[in-house]
């Protein structure tokens, strides 16, 4: 056994184990598993020679998974991009307006990740020969299949490190102990060049990838959201298409990003092979989910039998594992989420709301888009193929809409139903004691500025993932997994990638095109080259991946922050209405004035680490 330490029992000082639920299983676990405990103080060595013991040690392994669920102040990636707004006026708003630094010390996930990093490693250095699970008649694979949960789950918050920070410090596989003086060499690591890092993991995730299970249906229901291939796989297609990005892959703002000692952190070298590996990387999951069988778009018929692509992309989040699904954290905060996106009349915070520009994005039911650009102040260029008006109110229903609706939100792609709330809209639980009610946003309306400080300063709210069954003004919220990784994504990841490797593929409109059939538009039908199609599929990759956490960092890699993310951001006018249908409530209105600088591309590096490990080097900007 290697690093062979005590362990209190909680209650004491314990950063290695702590005993927390594993998420995917329950409470009554954990508490099994703490009675089991005899003596107040334990071994490293006692622990990794029971089963249970080691268990819950790699149960608490997959806790440093963080629940995403709760966006307005536990994750930043939504509410500090350019899709949407929070209301309040906390740490999003700050950083939105370019008003923090290194010592802000907003979102710090370094410690986090890095201690999930350690016991990890501990794991995988310690498990090898644990008596109990050797008495199994299939206990040594049971331990390689551990040790490969335990490789993934290392690579994976190294990963997410990466995304966040830039180059990281890889600190390979001896344990680091948590009581070791800052003067230790072990302390004092310079960070890893960047594409020295995407191979580390991308080396860790192969390896852990042979000894896991292909795909969650191939566990028991039980273990539904531990490590698969499949999620070896994804998680390696979304770092390489990250990789090959323009922030990373040939970008010489980094020239003079070095270490201590001159090494080089970023390859400001472009290299074409970057796509291609990110493309081979995607593809390799479509081929297993086409020759499997094991995944693929959901799909989910209505009431007449037919295929209905609005319930399709609605419940494709709310009906637990199902075809489109590669990886959910079973536990999460879902019902705070939830909570933040409902309107105040059925006992919500009204407090997230869809940046007009995001509204723009969504396209038309004829698969055109509606607005083709801006003029210089701020109005829309308006796609006169589209069909689409600003002007006046319905005189009649359609598929989606009610008369009376405001003309922006008329004939609209079935995905911007299925996610955006606008005013005149209809909550969507209609089964509680409140029934069918609208949706009012302008200013003296149920949900409006007028009523109180919970309100969208956008005009809009979201229902993207909320359940229609969830209502919280009876405090009742259906319980069910976050989605964190989905075939949808790894389709868009491919077409991306193999557009800017091989423009013209066949693949490129085959994949794309499988999306918007999903998403209830037509089909292009040809390519229209390789900025043209760049043009596309990043649009549609903002309206199908919308609220995932996702778009922060697309405008990052593709090095667009300083334009999407800086200056005016637009909704309707909040300030203004005193009816349903009142036009001064539906005109594009400034709510705020964003600012980005250069230095904005990666967080930066706790100033605390910078401190005590001069060889870690603060990002640049910083």
């Amino acid at each position: 056994m290697k690093n062979i330490k005590s362990i209190k029992r909680p209650g004491g000082l314990l950063s290695v184990v702590v005993f927390l639920i594993l998420i995917f299983t329950s409470t009554a676990c954990e508490n099994e598993f703490l009675d089991q405990v005899p003596d107040d103080i334990m071994t490293m060595e006692e622990v990794f020679s029971r089963k249970d013991l080691s268990e819950s040690y790699l149960a608490n392994v997959y806790n440093y998974v963080r629940d995403e669920a709760h966006r307005t102040n536990n994750t930043p990636w939504d509410v500090v991009s350019d899709d949407i707004d929070v209301s309040q006026r906390n740490n999003p708003y700050r950083v939105n307006l370019g008003n923090w630094s290194a010592a802000s010390n907003y979102w710090v996930f370094w410690d986090h990740y890095y201690k999930g990093i350690r016991s990890a490693t501990t794991f995988l250095n310690n498990i090898d020969g644990n008596e109990q699970i050797l008495q199994d008649r299939e206990g040594a694979n049971l331990i390689k299949q551990y040790k490969a949960e335990a490789r993934f789950l290392r690579a994976f918050f190294y990963f997410e490190l990466l995304k966040q920070y830039g180059p990281v410090i890889i600190l390979g596989d001896e344990a680091v102990a948590p009581d070791l003086s800052t003067d230790h060499a072990s302390m004092q690591m310079s960070r890893t060049p960047f594409d020295a890092c995407v191979d580390y993991i991308v080396k860790e995730l192969d390896m852990a990838a042979q000894d896991l299970p292909l795909h969650f249906t191939l566990q028991p229901e039980r273990d539904y959201g531990r490590a698969t291939k499949m999620l070896c796989l994804a998680v390696k297609s979304r770092m390489l298409l990250y990789a090959a990005s323009p922030l990373f892959n040939g970008n010489s703002d980094y020239s003079n990003f070095v270490n201590p000692d001159g090494t080089p952190l970023m390859n400001t070298s472009f290299s074409a092979e970057k796509w291609k590996r990110a493309a081979d990387a995607a593809k390799e999951i479509i081929d297993l989910a086409e020759s499997q069988g094991l995944l693929a778009l959901y799909k989910k018929s209505g009431a007449d039998g037919a295929f209905d692509p609005f319930l399709s992309y609605r419940d494709l989040f709310l009906d637990p594992w199902n075809s489109e699904w590669i990886f959910a954290r079973n536990s999460n905060s879902l019902s705070s989420y939830e909570r933040s996106l409902t309107p105040r009349l059925a006992n919500g915070f009204a407090s997230m709301g869809a940046t007009q520009q995001l509204v723009d994005a969504y396209q038309m039911a004829n698969g055109e888009a509606p607005i083709s650009g801006y003029n210089t102040d701020g109005s829309p260029v308006i796609n006169p193929l589209s069909g689409y008006s600003e002007a006046g109110f319905s005189t009649e229903a359609g598929k989606y809409t009610k008369a009376n609706t405001f003309n922006m939100y008329v004939n609209r792609e079935p995905r911007f139903y299925a996610s955006v709330i606008y005013s005149g809209s209809d909550w969507i639980n209609t089964t509680s004691s409140l029934g069918v009610r609208e949706v009012e946003l302008w200013y003296s309306g149920e949900s409006g500025k007028g009523g109180s400080h919970d309100y969208s300063e956008t005009g809009y709210l979201f229902r993207k993932n909320v359940h229609p069954d969830s209502n919280p003004r009876e405090s009742k919220y259906v319980a069910r997994p976050l989605v964190m990784y989905r075939y949808a994504e790894i389709l868009l990841n491919y077409v991306e990638a193999l557009n800017e490797y091989s423009a013209g593929h066949a693949d490129v409109l085959r994949y794309l095109n499988m999306i918007r059939e999903r998403g209830g538009i037509p089909s292009y039908t040809s390519d229209n080259g390789k900025s043209g199609m760049r043009e596309r599929i990043w649009k549609e990759r903002r309206v199908e991946l919308a609220m995932e956490h996702l778009r922060y960092f697309d405008t990052r890699r593709w090095k667009i922050a300083e334009q999407t993310d800086a200056g005016p951001f637009w909704g309707m006018n909040v300030n203004a209405g005193n009816y349903a249908t009142d036009p001064n409530f539906f005109q594009r209105t400034v709510f705020e004035n964003r600012v980005f600088r250069k230095a904005f591309y990666f967080f930066p590096i706790p100033q605390r680490e910078v401190e005590r490990n001069p060889n870690c080097v603060q990002n640049p900007g910083w």
